[in-house]
């Protein structure tokens, strides 16, 4: 069982669902970077998305953009993101898992980086431009490497993009909850809960739900629903309300980020 599958497995025992709070690598430096995973883990995180820096995030709204831009802005590279997560696997074993796209990995080398992302410590996989069908060059070495591969569901796939995202996905399914970009938004469609209905007649390994959610009660709903909650851009806002001045210091930040994120977790509870 991977280390994602087996955290799955703990928590819902527990007769809660997870929470996956999602950070850029090197917004706006990897040194904050790493001490920011550290609060999330303190505070309740069940698995970290950690975010690849990328010039062109196609799939992210303008929060996340931004964030990529302040990382490059500082030369972080995808060496650069391997190695913080070599560093922090020296103080927690939490599920990781390394999401961005798929270019900067093509000209790595996907057998490359499938060894380099196993070596540092990545349990798992999530590269946005990368469907199913067209993923089977870089598959082949993650399966190898044992890193699971976690596809995307939307609003608009077809039942037989649902049996193909079910026959190829692994760890879990992230169900995107819009068609469009990330950001954090007040409402959410009522159709979402349908539509987890939907998925679950072809998915059988937990199914996630991203994009657009920001607040307690969103995180509430979705938790009657859902295996896993993951939040992003109003994680992500906190760091550019830092980069902006908006927030004093680093400290003031992380205790910030960190109440957030305790906040949400707290409403995974569906006992």
């Amino acid at each position: 069982m991977s280390n994602i599958a087996n955290r799955f497995k703990t928590v819902l025992e527990k007769g809660e669902k997870l929470f996956i709070p999602y950070i850029m690598a090197g917004d706006p430096d990897i040194g904050l970077t790493e001490k920011a995973i550290h609060k999330l883990v303190e505070n309740g995180a069940d698995i970290i998305e950690l975010g690849i820096p990328f010039s062109d995030p196609m799939a992210d709204g303008p929060t996340i953009q931004l964030a990529a831009e302040r990382a490059l802005k500082n030369n972080v590279t995808l060496n650069d993101v391997l190695g913080l997560l070599t560093r922090v696997r020296e103080k927690t074993d939490i599920p990781i898992i390394l999401m961005g796209y798929y270019n900067p990995i093509f000209f790595y080398g996907t057998e490359k980086f499938a060894k380099a992302a196993k070596a540092a410590g990545a349990d798992g996989l999530l590269v946005v431009d990368l469907p199913p069908d067209e993923a089977e060059e870089l598959k082949v070495h993650t399966d190898k490497e044992g890193i699971d591969i976690i596809f995307l569901a939307a609003p608009t796939s077809t039942d037989d993009r649902l049996k193909l995202i079910a026959e190829s996905a692994s760890g879990f399914v992230y169900y995107v909850s819009i068609a469009g970009v990330t950001g954090a938004r007040q409402k959410l469609a009522d159709t979402i809960i349908e539509k987890r209905e939907l998925i679950r007649k072809f998915v059988d390994i937990p199914v996630g739900i991203g994009f657009g959610i920001s607040t307690k009660e969103h995180v509430a709903k979705l938790s009657r629903s859902f295996d896993a909650i993951v939040v992003g851009s109003a994680i992500v806002k906190y760091f550019e309300r830092f980069s902006n001045n908006e927030i004093s210091s680093e400290d003031t930040l992380l205790s910030e980020v960190g109440d957030f994120v305790k906040e949400l977790k707290s409403a995974t509870c569906v006992n």
